[in-house]
């Protein structure tokens, strides 16, 4: 009896310890997204502005990233062309990050550092819009494709955090960086995601008007 009481009140301790990490986590990621929302908003807008543009001229977003970011680029995709939360004529993107036989023949061929900018120059053009995804700011392969836009005149909307890294430098005066001003990569993902969601919902209110959407 003694026992079970004392592995019942060790599980009760664990169990109020990882409700309060749970709880941390969410105040974090809150804290992080109020103090960055002013720093950001700015960024934020030209990229819708850059992103109308381009779709109301004919062009298109092609959007790469690795993990998270691999994930975020082709979540991006599928709210862009399939619709935000209002109806409205299909917009062109693709996530070059989603079709596994390219991806592959591509890294097995030649090198895992062009999966992205082949593809760039395969699909892009004059006028198009890169959304170029990293945590970190230091991808090669995403630093790669954001030289292949460059070569096919196309603008570059740079998701990072950590300062930038090196795609600070790889990107002209014409192109526009979105840097969470955070460290840890998990907080920096949470961030993008709001930011993508920001883009459509903007361009969405360019197209449409700025009314509420209901919930």
């Amino acid at each position: 009896m003694r026992l079970d009481t004392k592995v019942s009140a060790g599980d009760a301790i664990i169990e109020g310890m990882i409700e309060q990490r749970i709880e941390q986590h969410f105040i974090d990621s809150a804290d992080l997204k109020y103090q960055a929302a002013q720093v950001l908003s700015k960024p934020i807008s030209a990229a819708i502005a850059a992103i109308l543009a381009s779709v109301t001229s004919g062009g298109k977003v092609l959007a790469c990233g690795n993990g998270g970011g691999a994930a975020s680029a082709q979540h991006f995709a599928a709210k862009f062309v399939g619709g935000y939360e209002r109806e409205r004529p299909e917009l062109a993107a693709i996530a070059l990050t989603a079709d596994s036989s390219i991806v592959t023949a591509i890294a097995n061929d030649y090198d895992f550092n062009v999966i992205f900018a082949k593809q760039v120059r395969a699909f892009g053009g004059a006028g198009d819009v890169l959304l170029a995804i990293s945590s970190s700011g230091d991808s090669a392969n995403v630093l790669a494709a954001i030289d292949a836009a460059h070569e096919r005149d196309m603008t570059v909307v740079a998701l990072t955090g950590k300062g930038g890294g090196k795609m600070t430098f790889a990107l002209r005066e014409t192109d526009v960086h979105i840097c969470i001003p955070h460290a840890r990569t998990s907080r920096i993902q949470e961030v993008h995601l709001l930011v993508l969601h920001c883009i459509c919902d903007g361009v969405d209110a360019q197209l449409l008007g700025d009314q509420e959407v209901s919930t």
